[in-house]
């Protein structure tokens, strides 16, 4: 299992994706009802005294495991908007998204434009 991180790390993680949502939307995100179960969850799972604390362990990986859901789709819509959304393209266009240019037509003796 991979290093988890901060549980601070994690939160402002969430928060920053529920910012981006709730921009799309239209109105402040800490107006949400998931940034109110975030506040709620966290500051309920605190570091305490004790020694291992399953249920602060649990909660944090299941958020760390949202954070990666939720920074993935949004990625894999921008990725999708960029390169399916255009319809039929040429093939200069085509391989522009590549990074690729190609070969210009020698004009000269001998060539027909």
């Amino acid at each position: 299992m991979a290093a988890l991180g901060s549980p601070l790390r994690t939160l402002r993680g969430l928060l920053r994706e529920l910012r981006y949502v709730s921009a799309q939307a239209g109105r402040p995100y800490r107006d949400t009802a998931a940034y109110r179960h975030l506040r709620e969850a966290f500051r309920a799972h605190r570091v305490t005294s004790e020694k291992l604390c399953r249920a602060q362990h649990e909660l944090h990986f299941q958020a760390a495991t949202y954070l990666c859901l939720l920074r993935s789709v949004r990625e894999h819509l921008a990725l999708h908007q960029e390169y399916h959304a255009k319809g039929e393209r040429s093939t200069e266009e085509a391989a522009g998204l590549v990074g690729l240019k190609l070969p210009q037509q020698p004009g000269g003796k001998g060539w027909d434009p």
